[in-house]
């Protein structure tokens, strides 16, 4: 599929799976009279295929180490695009942050990793769902920092446009993503 039906398609099983209206609390805590609940459409077979095909054509000449972010939305995400990736040759490899790490085994606030397996000195992207005004992205930036990784970008699939762009400017974060919230409140 071209890069433009990609994309159409893909907008099409989000409106259909993926969006709806009604009032709802976001994340950040602020009530909307729509909402994007991104999990049926990466869970999806042809959803997740064309996210992680828009995805990485995207992150093109990024010069990419590791894609993840927080713990539930980017774990399907981050999975679907490390996959995509190794099949077009040049892998990235997957982790996910944990919203609190674990009180047993190795408590790990980042997962995924192999043993002696490190962030540090990586260029990473932080991958979300859906972002309003990037609070849960920055946990999973400072996680990273705290990692010795370096955030190379915020990529989201939906912006909200209710913030997130002037979060990320404010902490010298370049943000990008693949759609924005408009583009399905216009249909």
């Amino acid at each position: 599929m071209s890069n433009p039906a990609s994309r159409a398609r893909l907008a099409e099983i989000i409106r259909t799976r993926s969006f709806g209206r009604g009032e709802i609390t976001l994340a950040s805590g602020r009530k909307s009279d729509f909402y994007f609940n991104l999990k049926p459409t990466m869970l999806d077979p042809e959803g997740a295929a064309l996210l992680a095909e828009l995805s990485l054509d995207a992150l093109k000449g990024d010069s990419i180490d590791y894609i993840g972010g927080l713990e539930m939305g980017a774990v399907p995400l981050a999975g679907a695009i490390a996959q995509l990736s190794w099949m077009r040759g040049a892998p990235i490899a997957a982790f996910f942050v944990r919203k609190k790490p674990k009180e047993h085994g190795a408590r790990l606030a980042v997962e995924g990793l192999a043993k002696g397996e490190t962030l540090a000195g990586k260029r990473i992207v932080i991958v979300e769902d859906v972002t309003t005004t990037g609070g849960s992205a920055i946990k999973a930036v400072d996680a990273v920092r705290d990692a010795g990784g370096e955030v190379a970008l915020v990529f989201t699939m939906v912006d909200r446009d209710e913030g997130a762009a002037e979060t990320f400017a404010a902490a010298k974060i370049p943000f990008r993503s693949l759609y924005k919230a408009g583009e399905f409140l216009r249909s």
